[in-house]
């Protein structure tokens, strides 16, 4: 008798055939990598900027302005699934990709303010008062000096919304129903049936699921534990 606790003898690669092509998985990480990319780039991009301008542009309502983005972070999505459905649903946002860039973008933001305004004040204020005199404007600034001496905190957050992004399963199956629109997590409940769970090309789904987020992971690893040591001790 086999024992079940053994290791396999032979290397078995037909259940993650089945699954990918069975599964329809190819155009499922498609439509995530498409989604998980455009918000990205926008939540890094407006919320560094935002964090930019709270953290170095000395102003009246600077810490309300933050307070008040990092009041989003306390809002969870069930509260606001319905009125956000019934509003794309009118702006014919539903069954497009469009329909989860901007949630996913919204809800990022609050986190990417947070994060990269510690990394921000942890910077010299002499660095920004030689640029300054030096004849550089706000936006070189951001662009030429803060940026690049914050990319760790870049990766951190960048890393935190790719995976937020790439595992986000409610507001997928809720704004999409269109086959080929689904994102990745949404393709993987399509295993589970009423009556049963065909639970050996579900797990194989799961790990080609999974592949990318380890890839990430493994590439900027070093970055995100810099970073998070670095907003531990300056934050």
């Amino acid at each position: 008798m086999t024992n079940p606790f053994s290791m396999p003898e032979v290397l078995q690669l037909g259940n993650y055939i089945y699954a990918w092509v069975n599964g329809n998985l190819g155009i499922a990480m498609l439509n995530s990598f498409i989604v998980c990319s455009v918000s990205l780039i926008l939540s890094l991009t407006i919320g560094s900027m935002a964090a930019f301008a709270i953290a170095r542009m000395k102003w009246k309502l600077s810490e309300w302005t933050l307070s008040y983005f990092l009041f989003g972070m306390m809002i969870p999505v069930h509260c606001v699934l319905i009125p956000l459905f019934v509003q794309f649903s009118k702006l014919g946002l539903t069954d497009s990709l469009i329909g989860l860039i901007i949630p996913y973008t919204v809800f990022a933001l609050p986190m990417v303010i947070f994060l990269m305004t510690g990394f921000f004040k942890s910077l010299q204020n002499e660095i920004f008062e030689a640029a300054c005199i030096d004849g550089c404007s706000i936006y070189s600034c951001f662009f030429k000096i803060a940026a690049p001496l914050t990319k760790t905190g870049f990766s951190v957050a960048g890393m935190m919304i790719f995976v937020s992004s790439w595992n986000e399963l409610l507001m997928a199956l809720v704004f999409i129903s269109d086959v080929n629109k689904k994102t990745l997590p949404v393709t993987l409940t399509y295993f589970v049936g009423p009556y049963a769970v065909n639970y050996v090309q579900m797990f194989a789904a799961i790990i080609i699921a999974l592949a990318p987020t380890i890839i990430v992971y493994l590439i900027f690893s070093n970055q995100i534990v810099e970073g998070l040591t670095t907003g531990a001790v300056k934050g």
